[in-house]
Protein backbone atom coordinates (compact mmCIF):
# COMPACT_ATOMS: atom_id res chain seq x y z
CA UNK A 1 0.00 0.00 0.00
CA UNK A 2 2.44 2.44 0.73
CA UNK A 3 4.24 2.12 -2.60
CA UNK A 4 1.06 2.82 -4.45
CA UNK A 5 0.15 5.64 -2.03
CA UNK A 6 3.56 7.13 -2.81
CA UNK A 7 3.15 6.18 -6.54
CA UNK A 8 -0.15 8.86 -6.48
CA UNK A 9 1.72 11.49 -4.73
CA UNK A 10 4.08 11.88 -7.25
CA UNK A 11 1.61 12.42 -9.78
CA UNK A 12 0.33 15.40 -8.77
CA UNK A 13 1.60 18.23 -10.48
CA UNK A 14 4.61 20.91 -8.41
CA UNK A 15 2.66 23.80 -7.65
CA UNK A 16 3.53 26.55 -10.23
CA UNK A 17 5.11 29.75 -9.40
CA UNK A 18 4.67 33.03 -11.04
CA UNK A 19 8.02 34.68 -11.66
CA UNK A 20 8.29 37.86 -13.45
CA UNK A 21 10.43 38.07 -16.49
CA UNK A 22 13.01 40.90 -16.31
CA UNK A 23 14.60 39.77 -19.40
CA UNK A 24 12.95 41.84 -22.05
CA UNK A 25 14.54 44.54 -20.11
CA UNK A 26 17.17 43.84 -18.10
CA UNK A 27 15.69 44.41 -14.43
CA UNK A 28 13.41 43.61 -12.11
CA UNK A 29 12.19 47.21 -11.47
CA UNK A 30 9.16 48.93 -12.26
CA UNK A 31 8.84 52.11 -14.10
CA UNK A 32 5.97 54.64 -12.58
CA UNK A 33 5.78 52.66 -9.05
CA UNK A 34 7.89 53.90 -6.22
CA UNK A 35 10.47 52.25 -4.02
CA UNK A 36 12.75 52.60 -0.88
CA UNK A 37 16.24 51.58 -2.04
CA UNK A 38 19.19 50.89 0.22
CA UNK A 39 22.15 52.00 -1.26
CA UNK A 40 25.73 51.53 0.29
CA UNK A 41 25.44 54.66 2.40
CA UNK A 42 22.03 55.98 2.21
CA UNK A 43 18.45 55.22 1.54
CA UNK A 44 16.35 57.06 -0.55
CA UNK A 45 12.76 56.66 -1.49
CA UNK A 46 11.08 57.96 -4.32
CA UNK A 47 8.96 57.18 -7.69
CA UNK A 48 11.18 55.27 -10.01
CA UNK A 49 11.06 57.40 -13.34
CA UNK A 50 13.74 55.81 -15.83
CA UNK A 51 16.03 53.08 -15.34
CA UNK A 52 19.57 53.35 -17.25
CA UNK A 53 22.48 51.11 -17.43
CA UNK A 54 23.99 52.47 -14.93
CA UNK A 55 21.94 54.70 -12.71
CA UNK A 56 17.98 54.76 -11.65
CA UNK A 57 16.13 58.15 -12.02
CA UNK A 58 13.72 58.77 -8.74
CA UNK A 59 11.11 61.77 -8.86
CA UNK A 60 9.02 63.00 -5.72
CA UNK A 61 12.49 61.92 -4.16
CA UNK A 62 13.40 61.96 -0.52
CA UNK A 63 16.78 60.71 1.53
CA UNK A 64 16.16 59.20 4.48
CA UNK A 65 18.53 59.50 7.21
CA UNK A 66 16.70 57.46 9.47
CA UNK A 67 14.13 54.71 8.95
CA UNK A 68 13.41 53.96 12.54
CA UNK A 69 12.64 50.43 13.19
CA UNK A 70 13.07 48.86 9.77
CA UNK A 71 9.78 46.59 9.88
CA UNK A 72 7.74 49.51 11.13
CA UNK A 73 9.10 51.63 8.65
CA UNK A 74 7.79 48.68 6.16
CA UNK A 75 4.59 48.07 7.38
CA UNK A 76 3.13 52.18 8.13
CA UNK A 77 5.34 54.17 6.00
CA UNK A 78 6.78 56.18 9.03
CA UNK A 79 10.00 57.35 8.77
CA UNK A 80 12.18 59.29 11.90
CA UNK A 81 14.26 61.85 9.54
CA UNK A 82 13.55 62.08 5.72
CA UNK A 83 15.05 65.02 3.49
CA UNK A 84 13.05 65.94 -0.04
CA UNK A 85 15.16 66.74 -2.99
CA UNK A 86 13.58 69.30 -5.06
CA UNK A 87 14.35 67.84 -8.80
CA UNK A 88 14.67 63.98 -9.47
CA UNK A 89 17.72 62.14 -7.93
CA UNK A 90 19.54 60.00 -9.94
CA UNK A 91 21.04 56.90 -7.97
CA UNK A 92 23.68 54.48 -9.26
CA UNK A 93 22.83 50.73 -9.54
CA UNK A 94 26.45 49.62 -8.56
CA UNK A 95 25.62 51.42 -4.94
CA UNK A 96 22.18 49.57 -4.27
CA UNK A 97 22.32 46.98 -1.78
CA UNK A 98 18.57 46.16 -2.20
CA UNK A 99 14.84 47.70 -2.90
CA UNK A 100 11.51 47.16 -2.14
CA UNK A 101 8.45 48.62 -3.09
CA UNK A 102 6.73 51.61 -1.43
CA UNK A 103 3.02 51.38 -0.86
CA UNK A 104 2.95 54.06 1.14
CA UNK A 105 2.70 58.38 0.07
CA UNK A 106 5.81 59.81 -0.86
CA UNK A 107 7.07 62.24 1.85
CA UNK A 108 7.54 65.71 0.47
CA UNK A 109 8.10 67.61 3.84
CA UNK A 110 11.36 67.64 5.93
CA UNK A 111 11.13 65.74 9.23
Amino acid sequence: MKGKAMAKKAKKPLKKVTVRSASSVGHSYVVGRAYLIRSVTHYYVGRLVAVTATDFVLADASWVADTGRFHDCLRTGSLNEVEPFILPVIVSRAGVIDATEWTHHLPREQK
